[in-house]
């Protein structure tokens, strides 16, 4: 293929090849040179053009295929429109020659076929360089026409369409002549011929002027004509060129016009001619269109779906704006169409034409007009209603007059409601909450005009009416709750009228149904009312007989309407008395024994009958419903109560026949809809529960079966065939229920039913059935005999898939003969549906039977068959049966077959004389591909290279051979798979006949054909990324997102969505590409479809060059773009997903485009107008100019358009627009820290100005939120809030740079308190308020707003729903479920307690903060002086006034959620009547919304417990006095009062250790076992609550000693589970909390004992944990559980503490560096391990020291490591802490254990002095050893530590560290030295003076030799003078004089002279003020030894008085600043003030 690569053809390499492979290798150079043309050199081509003229014209001799010659013209044409165009008229010539030639031949005709492509390719490309030739060329092409054959006919009429384009108005003289030649070939026999001249007339309509005008009524009359029995491709291109033809009569689209003063149609005309192919199809017509023609016999159906599409191109190509002045009219007409006689009837063809008037209004109203216009045309459709329905009143009241024309009128009436009123509820549904206007404006009227259509005389009417008012309920969920009590009201008012009866139970159905799309529900009341309402229908059924039908009906339906509810709606009241009187209802309306059903069939009349059956049904049908909807219920139990009516039902259905022969036959339809509600609820029942009846069941299936009426239900659903399903759920994609015809649903469910009960019978019933479906195929004649056969096949089929399913066999031999008698016979059915069936039935039944031998006798039958049969019939058949065989069986089970099959279907699939065989065998061929898997790889060469010759071969115009093949082709892809990656000769092959065979379907012109085209590239893409070239896929995707073919949109919407996945960024660019050359029209050949939805308003001739509308938003503006006119949801989805991954990889780099997309579509919030201003004068008066030049003859309107969109965007587009937006922030978090911080974001962008950051874009964000926030749609302002939550969470600390102290959001208070303030009105949804709630916490406690009266704005919102809340329960009249109130309430209560955390954690901050005093600003002084810094305890001061009802609220949701999480086996305890926030009936719903609201609820009044000190008590009668009587009660149980009790009983003790109990008895439940998908915050303010709670002395007391344990063990838990260190810290803080209680707890026990005078004086010290003895017992010690717990911790973060992890090197060399938080935890745990001795008595204290010390120990060792900073590690100061906690421990010291401390102290010691050998690795921190040593010096006595070898060892170490050579450790050395020097017992400090004075005396006079040179070398010296001055102060008087002259003679060496002083360094000048200072100090401390030393060395008494001298002099000169004595100036660590 490489070879094929070259400019001019490789003929070398052409002649090499076989035969076979010539043309693929042509049609590869042929695609490399229409690639390489376009970008190569000219002058390049211009050398070579000769050659490549020759090389292509010889190519047209050649024979060439269809997709070859195509792109040989495409070549020909481009060379010479780039190269010169000399020769150009000869090759004209030669094709013109090729085109004359009598050869008639079959093999002649593809060089005949090529060169008329070629000839239209020259004129579509150079157009009029041609023009003198054409008039010979047009006749040459027609002239051949009139001979030539199918292929032949389309090929001249496309070559025609191209010239046309070509030349424009310049062929202008052969237009007559095309119109005539072409006109005929309307009707021609071949569809593809068809679909060629429609093109073609399409192109011509452009500018022969008399086509729509003078011709106008004949190309009307030839469409029509040419839609009989057309095919989908021709009625797509018909009406295509129907509807503009129309649109241009009507308005004219070029200059010409202007200029030949044409009278243009009027709009009347032109739709009275539609209507009448509409109405009378092609049969001809008056021309006046008058009287009605008395021929009978209906209208061909294809004509009229054709007509139908064709009124939705005339639209569309007139455009939005035209539909929206012109509506009225419009919808008139259309609605005139579905009244006419002519189009209704009969019942099946009222209702298709009912379709087609339904599909016509939506195509256009819903996708051309924008929300504003379509509320517009809402309210002409009410118009329309109104108008009709008054019509028919008068009908109605005027009955006495016997009126024959209003009855029919009536009639008619009912399908023009039924069109309108399901338009308007499908525009209300689209519009959702935007539809509001049209409600609440009184005018419109809309509830009216529909509500008084539920009285319309005719069924269907009033079901469409019932529809119409779900569909309002839906989108304004509010309006739900009114609409059921006014049906209610009415129902009960108009018990009298049967129509009101019928309509308005339907309309209670049908709002019943549509609760489920409404998440608040409905209020439990409602529920009761309709049961109550249904029980009286079904009561006073009987009273009268006129009304018995409807109130039976009507009661039935409610009642499985209400089932739809589900299972949590009835599950309160159900058991209790609802399932037993509803099981009651159902016994009753069956007979109740066999003996009463024979008795009922000698009685009753016709009518009595009837209304019976209907009851019978009713009731069935409200079973289903039950069973269907409320599964929960379904017990054992039930199901035996519900199947003794359903046998008595099954046994009736036996005796029907008898009753209808003497009852007549008008009760067939009702005996028929029992037996379809039997058969459904038989199918929803598990088998098992009937299978001893299932001999009755072959019986009755029987009857349901034989019933056969060949009857086609296409398109025939509608709403009146089952009124049930208005409350049944929609199946996905239908925008109405459309349920079959009561005939075809029996027989439908009979099938179902059939399959679920046939793996359940026994085989000897199996066998009869399948005998008598034999014998009664038998039976059958004609057509009866097909669906006879067809209606046994699917039952057959549905059976055989029930055993599949079941894994169980079909049965011995003879069932299996006789199944095989029946397939068998049907695979030479001469009907394709039964060759199927039975194909399929085949392959099921190999898969079911599962033996090699039944499968090979099966292949074999058919192998045999293949090679004997000639016919078309059983050659599709068989091939099909292999096919399946191996589908069902598997590769495995069918895989010696294999050869044999493939070859088989192989040959067959080149018989091309019978594209039926290559279709069907090719179909089977890909099946096995499938199927067969890796087993087919040795297949896939040949088969691909058939696939290729036949693509090349076959004529387009079989479009299902192509289908097969493209299935064939992904189907090969898929086999290969991965390995098409790989490199080698065979796999390149492979997959460069896979990229040519895509690159040909994709040039197809079926749009299914391209659709498989493009999901094989996307195969290919998955597994070859690399070889499929996305610079030209992506392009042609984009087009394709303009089809009007939904299978091509989908495509390529999945395609995209997969490529976006990995290469989202080249994706975008190469769409951009296709933008950049729309304007070329070069690159751009693209014909838009006009068709496709929304697709502009008018598209001209010439702006067909526009392709695709990308404009600068690029590929994602599109993809929004679709979103609003798409409705199909797989398409919607796809969409989403496509634009989140490029989101994702995208917009972080390229924020601001995504932001301005996002803001683009959220914009339409704030306007929602639609895009084009209304008005009628700028585009008439763009039409009057006359254009200069002709070739540019386009009104301005088409530039117009391009630039707008055709709608604005829908709210749905706008909520995803608004959940990117919140993507988007999301994406940033994650990116970079500059987008939350604007000063980094500044000076970043200052660097490189094309950064990007999300806080640059801060303004629009909160723009954007706050738009959607404020919308009409309430799923918009739901993800407005949401936005403008993560916007305050993520923006709430980022700095004003400009203002320090300032955050950059508060500029936006009053944008972020307008957002909010909408969601808190009256009557906006529960859920809204509750999200606005969450928004308003987060913003009061972000901080962000630091005024007072700002803050207040936002705090009235939550007062104001705080009122709404203490209203209680039943005050607001309810409009939703009960547990929207819960949720909102506890919302409120949420939120409160979230401010009020936030506010003590304020205030806690300021009281440790020292106080400040506050600046009073001197501009914009208010009254009050406002200050700039909010007071610190403001917030407070807003929450306080709140907090005595918040408290009690609070307590009172705690109570509630305690008892809601109670098991469920405590269920009786809860209280009767709900609780103070939930209803008894909402209780499961009640407890998702404590779920989410409970944690900061019990943190809260954690912490107004610890600050009121739990003296808070209430005298209930304030409480009840405040409270109105509705929450009484809920007070009552929140003070744990039985509501009868007297109110004083309870002491403020009780009281508090009730609330005590509460708070930890739901700490502990939760934290027992949080589940994994509780949010952190649940578990750290449950943490938080405790540790609050544990901090008041108050609750200390209450928690006893076995409470505490509990704790451990929940915390302990805890730490297994979750691993975030927050969760730990906060853990160990609350254990720290447990120690201290106990601690207090033990301190009092020791007090009292203490106190206690008695003589049997326990001892004090033995009170504590381990008593006498010393032993802890695990399980009831708190100190072992602590420090289990403590000890889990250090491993999870130090893992080598444990004795488990040995110290392999491996272990040890995995050692690293504690991040930040676990070092914090590590030092709590060890501060707290500290704390533990203290709790046990001394002997304890024996049995736990070890190990504490133990660990202490070896946390310093691993924590205590040398830094650069030279900080000390929390853990590390905690370790000391510890250690010093522990040596003065004051309990320890009892005689008994005095020797046991000793030795513990003193290996500690010695562990320490180990760890830090100076060989030790790693090297320790010595100043932390030392200071560990120093503190065991300080703190324990001498007998302990005075042991020799542990003072060795101790100096040592001090030893080391002074001669360290780190100035930092001397420091801290000497510092140490300074406190062990000065410990009080002399005995110990004298040893370490003798050792260590000399070495540092030695170490100090050594710094005159070496100055220091920065501050740390000086802070070392002069702490090393400290200790000599401290030591000279400890000395006695006698030896002063010698310590002196140690002192004085080192500090004067440290003075420079005058000279150096000036160039010294500023330490060694600082040493030098610092000796000169501390000799003044010394002198006159101890004159007499000074002056003795002075004295003896005369040289320093001189240094000294020079410097003192020089010194005076400097201050003289200045007053110098002098240097304190100490300098501060490096940082020195504080220990010793916090251990000494």
């Amino acid at each position: 293929m490489e070879l094929a690569h070259s400019l001019l053809l490789n003929e070398e390499a052409l002649a090499q090849i076989t035969e076979a492979k010539r043309p693929v290798f042509i049609f590869e150079w042929l695609r490399f040179l229409d690639k390489v043309l376009v970008a190569a050199n000219k002058t390049d081509v211009k050398e070579k053009q000769k050659k490549l003229v020759e090389q292509l014209t010889g190519l047209i001799s050649s024979s060439p295929g269809p997709p070859t010659r195509k792109l040989l013209a495409k070549n020909l044409a481009a060379l010479y429109s780039i190269g010169d165009t000399f020769t150009v008229f000869q090759t004209l010539d030669k094709c013109n020659d090729i085109i004359k030639s009598k050869d008639d031949t079959a093999a002649y005709l593809p060089t005949k076929l090529a060169a008329v492509a070629c000839v239209g390719a020259f004129y579509e490309k150079m157009g009029r360089m041609l023009g003198s030739s054409f008039p010979e060329t047009v006749n040459n092409l027609l002239k051949s026409l009139k001979s030539a054959e199918s292929q032949g006919r389309s090929e001249i009429l496309m070559s025609l369409q191209k010239v046309l384009n070509g030349l424009g108005g310049a062929a202008a003289s052969c237009h007559r002549d095309i119109y005539k030649n072409a006109r005929s070939l309307l009707t021609d026999r071949s569809m593809a011929v068809r679909c060629a001249v429609a093109k073609c007339l399409l192109e011509l309509q452009n500018e022969a002027v008399f086509m729509w005008t003078a011709e106008l009524e004949n190309v009307a009359t030839l469409c029509f004509k040419a839609l009989e029995n057309s095919n989908y491709g021709v009625r797509v291109a018909v009406s295509k060129l129907l509807g503009t033809v129309m649109a241009t009569a009507l308005i004219p689209k070029q200059a010409t016009v202007m200029r030949q003063n044409v009278k243009r149609a009027t709009l009347e005309e032109v739709l009275e001619l539609m209507a009448t192919g509409f109405l009378r199809g092609g049969s001809g017509f008056l021309k006046s269109g008058g009287e009605m023609l008395k021929v009978g016999g209906s209208v061909n159906r294809e004509v009229r779906v054709g007509v139908t599409q064709a009124y939705v191109v005339f639209v569309t190509t007139l455009g939005g704006q035209w539909l929206e002045r012109n509506f009225a009219t419009f919808l008139s007409h259309v609605l005139d169409l579905v009244s006419h006689p002519r189009a209704t009837q009969t019942h099946v063809e009222a209702v298709y034409s009912r379709r087609c008037v339904s599909f016509i209004l939506r195509a256009t109203v819903g996708s051309l007009l924008g929300e504003k216009a379509q509320i517009a045309a809402a309210k002409d459709i009410c118009q329309a209603i109104g108008k009709q329905m008054k019509a028919v009143e008068a009908v109605v009241n005027d009955a006495n007059s016997e009126n024959k024309s209003g009855a029919a009128d009536v009639a008619a009436s009912q399908h023009v409601m039924v069109c309108a009123l399901q338009e308007l509820g499908s525009l209300v549904q689209s519009l959702n909450a935007t539809a509001s206007p049209l409600i609440q404006e009184p005018s419109i009227g809309l509830l009216e005009t529909v509500t008084s259509v539920l009285l319309h005389p005719s069924m269907a009417a009033r079901l469409a009416a019932a529809w119409c008012l779900r569909c309002v309920a839906v989108a304004l969920p509010f309006q739900l709750t009114p609409f059921l009590d006014r049906c209610a009201e009415r129902l009960n008012n108009l018990k009298t009228s049967p129509e009101a009866v019928s309509g308005y139970s339907f309309a209670m159905a049908a709002l019943l149904g549509g609760v489920h799309q409404c998440p608040l529900g409905i209020p439990h009341a409602k529920g009761k009312m309709v049961v109550s309402i249904a029980e009286d229908l079904l009561r006073t059924a009987a009273q009268n007989s006129r009304l018995s039908l409807q109130r039976t009906q009507a009661g039935w339906l409610l009642l499985g309407a209400l089932m739809t509810l589900g299972f949590h709606f009835f599950f309160f009241f159900f058991f209790r008395y609802h399932l037993p009187k509803m099981l009651l209802l159902w016994r009753n309306v069956f007979p109740r024994s066999l003996k009463e059903l024979e008795a009922e069939k000698a009685r009753g009349d016709s009518f009595t009958w009837q209304v019976t059956l209907e009851g019978r049904a009713g009731a069935l049908c409200a079973m289903r419903s039950f069973v269907a909807h409320c599964p929960e219920l379904l017990t054992e139990d039930v199901i035996r109560k519900l199947m003794t009516p359903i046998e008595c039902a099954m046994t009736m259905m036996s005796h029907i026949p008898s009753v209808i022969k003497a009852h007549g036959a008008h009760l067939k339809a009702s005996a028929a809809m029992v037996r379809l509600r039997l058969y459904d609820i038989l199918a929803l029942l598990p088998p098992k529960t009937y299978e001893v009846q299932s001999s009755i069941h072959r019986v009755f299936i029987l009857c349901g079966i034989l019933q056969l009426q060949p009857n086609s239900a296409s398109g025939s659903g509608a709403l009146e065939h089952d009124p049930s399903s208005i409350y049944l759920r929609i199946p996905a994609g239908e925008a109405v229920p459309g349920p079959l015809p009561l005939g075809v649903s029996v027989i439908d469910a009979s099938v179902a039913l059939f399959g679920v009960v046939f793996p359940h019978v026994s085989y000897k019933h199996r066998l009869q059935m399948l005998d008598h479906f034999a014998e009664c195929v038998k039976q059958a004649k004609g057509v009866r005999q097909q669906a006879v056969q067809l209606n046994i096949f699917t039952a057959v089929l549905s059976a055989l898939k029930g055993l599949a399913e079941n894994k169980s066999t079909l049965g011995p031999e003879e069932v299996r003969k006789s199944a095989l008698t029946l397939v068998m016979g049907a695979l030479d059915n001469p009907n394709p549906i039964l060759r199927c069936a039975a194909g399929e039935a085949l392959g099921r039944m190999a898969q079911v039977v599962g033996e090699a031998s039944f499968i090979a006798r099966m292949a074999q039958y058919s192998f045999d068959k293949l090679k004997s049969a000639r016919d078309v019939v059983s050659r599709t058949g068989h091939s099909l049966a292999l096919g399946c065989l191996h589908r069902y069986v598997g590769g495995i089970g069918s895989g010696q077959h294999l050869k044999t099959s493939v070859s088989i279907l192989l040959a067959l699939a080149q018989d091309g004389t019978s594209p039926e065989v290559q279709t069907w065998s090719l179909h089977s061929l890909a099946l096995i591909v499938d199927s067969s898997g890796p087993m087919y790889r040795g297949y896939v060469e040949p088969t691909l290279s058939l696939v290729l010759t036949l693509l090349l071969t076959v004529p387009p115009s079989h479009t299902e051979v192509h289908q097969c093949l493209g299935r064939c082709l992904g189907a090969i892809i898929t086999t290969v798979g991965p390995e098409l990656q790989g490199n080698g000769a065979t796999i390149s092959t492979i997959r460069s006949s896979c990229l040519v065979g895509c690159a040909i379907t994709q040039d197809h012109s079926d749009s299914l054909v391209q659709a498989a085209a493009i999901s094989c590239l996307q195969q290919l893409h998955m597994f070859a990324p690399r070889h499929v070239n996305l610079s030209s896929l992506v392009p042609s995707l984009c087009v394709h997102l303009c089809s009007s073919h939904l299978l091509l949109r989908r495509a390529a919407v999945a395609c995209l969505r997969q490529l976006a996945q990995r290469e989202a960024a080249e994706v975008c660019e190469y769409a951009m590409s296709l933008a950049k050359n729309a304007g070329d029209k070069e690159n751009c050949g693209i014909n838009v479809n006009p068709f496709a939805p929304g697709a502009g308003s008018r598209r001209d001739a010439h702006s067909r060059h526009q392709g695709v509308n990308i404009t600068e938003t690029g590929l994602e503006g599109v993809l929004f773009g679709m979103l609003d006119r798409e409705t199909d949801r797989k398409l919607c989805s796809d969409i989403h997903d496509t634009l989140g991954h490029m989101l994702s990889s995208l917009a972080v780099e390229n924020l601001s485009h995504w932001l301005m997309l996002c803001k683009d579509v959220l914009a339409a919030s704030s306007d929602m107008s639609t895009a084009a201003p209304v008005g009628g004068g700028k585009d008439e008066e763009s039409e009057k100019k006359d254009e200069m030049d002709d070739d540019t003859m386009f009104t301005t309107l088409g530039e117009e358009d391009k630039s707008k969109p055709s709608v604005a965007p829908r709210w749905a587009t706008r909520v995803f627009a608004a959940d990117c937006l919140c993507r988007v922030i999301m994406l940033c978090e994650n990116a970079n820290k500059a987008h939350f911080d604007l000063a980094l974001a500044r000076s970043a962008r200052l660097k490189n100005p094309k950064n990007d950051f999300l806080v640059l874009h801060l303004s629009d964000l909160i723009r954007m939120a706050f738009m959607a926030a404020t919308d009409h749609s309430n799923q918009l302002r739901m993800a407005g809030l949401q936005a403008l939550e993560d916007i305050i969470k993520k923006f709430a600390s980022v700095p004003e740079p400009e203002f320090p102290g300032h955050v950059i959001l508060e500029q936006y208070q009053a944008n972020v308190g307008a957002a909010l303030r909408p969601a808190f009105s009256q009557d906006t949804p529960s859920d809204i308020t509750a999200k606005a709630c969450q928004v308003c916490s987060a913003w009061i406690g972000s901080g962000v707003v630091s005024d007072l009266n700002d803050l207040r704005r936002v705090h009235n919102l939550l007062v104001s729903s705080l009122d709404k809340v203490q209203a209680g329960k039943g005050s607001s009249s309810q409009l939703y479920r009960e547990s929207a109130t819960t949720m909102e309430k506890l919302a409120v209560l949420k939120a409160w307690a979230e401010v009020y955390v936030v506010a003590m954690k304020i205030k806690k901050e300021a009281e440790t903060k020292p106080k400040r005093v506050l600046k009073s600003t001197e501009e914009d002084e208010d009254d009050f002086g406002t200050v700039d810094e909010l007071p610190p305890d403001s917030l407070i001061t807003l929450v306080q006034p709140e907090l005595p009802a918040l408290s009690r609220l609070w307590l009172a949701a705690l109570k509630d959620y305690a008892l809601l999480t109670l098991p469920a086996e405590f269920a009786t305890q809860l209280p009767p009547d709900g609780g103070a926030f939930y209803t008894p009936e909402t209780i499961d719903t009640a407890r998702l919304h404590y779920r989410n609201s409970w944690a900061p609820i019990l943190h809260a009044v954690a912490l107004w417990l610890n600050s009121t000190g739990f003296n808070a008590s209430e005298s209930t009668e304030e409480t009840a006095a405040a409270m109105p009587n509705s929450q009484k009660r809920a007070t009552s149980v929140t003070l744990n009062q039985a509501p009868g009790t007297p109110p004083s009983t309870k002491s403020l003790l009780d009281i508090n250790k009730d609330r005590m109990h509460l708070i930890l008895g739901v700490s502990i439940q939760f934290l027992c076992s949080p589940r994994p998908e509780e949010p952190v915050e649940h578990v750290t303010s449950c943490l938080q609550a405790l540790h609050t709670l544990l901090d008041s002395p108050c609750a200390r007391i209450h928690i006893a000693e076995d409470q505490v344990l509990v704790f451990h063990l929940v915390l302990h838990r805890l730490l297994l589970t979750w691993d975030p260190p927050s969760v730990q810290l906060l853990v160990t803080g609350v254990v720290q909390q447990i120690v201290r209680a106990a601690q207090d707890y033990l301190q009092e026990k020791r007090n009292t004992l203490n106190e206690d005078d008695s003589e049997e004086k326990e001892n004090p010290l033995a009170l504590g944990e381990g008593g006498e003895s010393g032993g802890l017992v695990p399980g009831k010690s708190l100190v072992f559980a602590a420090m289990e717990l403590l000890m889990f911790i250090l491993v999870r973060h130090m893992p080598h503490l444990s004795s488990k992890v040995p110290d392999s090197p491996s272990h040890v060399a995995a050692k690293s560096h504690l991040s930040e938080e676990s070092a914090r935890l590590v030092a709590a745990t060890v501060t707290i391990l500290s704390d533990l001795p203290s709790l046990c008595s001394s002997a304890g204290c024996m049995t736990v020291l070890p190990t504490i010390l133990f660990l202490i120990t070896r946390v310093l060792k691993e924590t205590a490591i040398k830094s650069a900073d030279n900080q000390v590690p929390p853990p590390v100061s905690a370790a000391l802490q510890g250690i010093k906690t522990i040596v003065t421990l004051p309990t320890v010291r009892t005689d008994e254990t005095q020797k046991q401390w000793t030795g513990l102290i003193r290996s500690t010691l010695a562990s320490i002095l180990e760890y830090s050998q100076p060989a030790s690795k790693p090297i320790l921190d010595e100043v932390s050893i030392l200071t560990a040593i120093a503190l065991f010096l300080w703190s324990a006595s001498t007998e302990i530590i005075g042991v020799q070898c542990l003072q060795n060892g101790c100096m040592n170490r001090f030893k080391s560290a002074l001669n360290s050579c780190d100035p930092w450790v001397q420091a801290k050395c000497y510092q140490l030295l300074l406190s062990v020097f000065q410990h009080t017992n002399r005995a110990l400090s004298t040893p370490y003076i003798h050792s260590l004075a000399p070495i540092m005396v030695e170490k100090l006079k050594a710094v005159e030799r070496s100055r220091p040179n920065n501050n740390l070398e000086l802070l070392a010296v002069k702490e090393g003078i400290k200790v000599l001055e401290t030591l000279v102060a400890l000395g006695e008087e006698q030896n002063r004089v010698q310590l002196l002259a140690l002192l004085v003679p080192t500090l004067i060496s440290y003075l420079l002279n005058e000279n150096a002083f000036a160039s010294a360094s500023t330490a060694s000048k600082d040493l030098h003020e610092f000796a000169l200072q501390n000799l003044m100090h010394i002198g006159p401390l101890y004159p007499h030894a000074f002056k003795t030393v002075m004295g003896a060395a005369p040289e320093l008494k001189t240094r000294l008085e020079t410097a003192v001298r020089a010194s005076q002099a400097s201050k003289a000169k200045a007053a110098a600043r002098q240097p304190p004595p100490t300098v501060h100036s490096t940082p020195t660590i504080k220990l010793k003030t916090s251990f000494f």
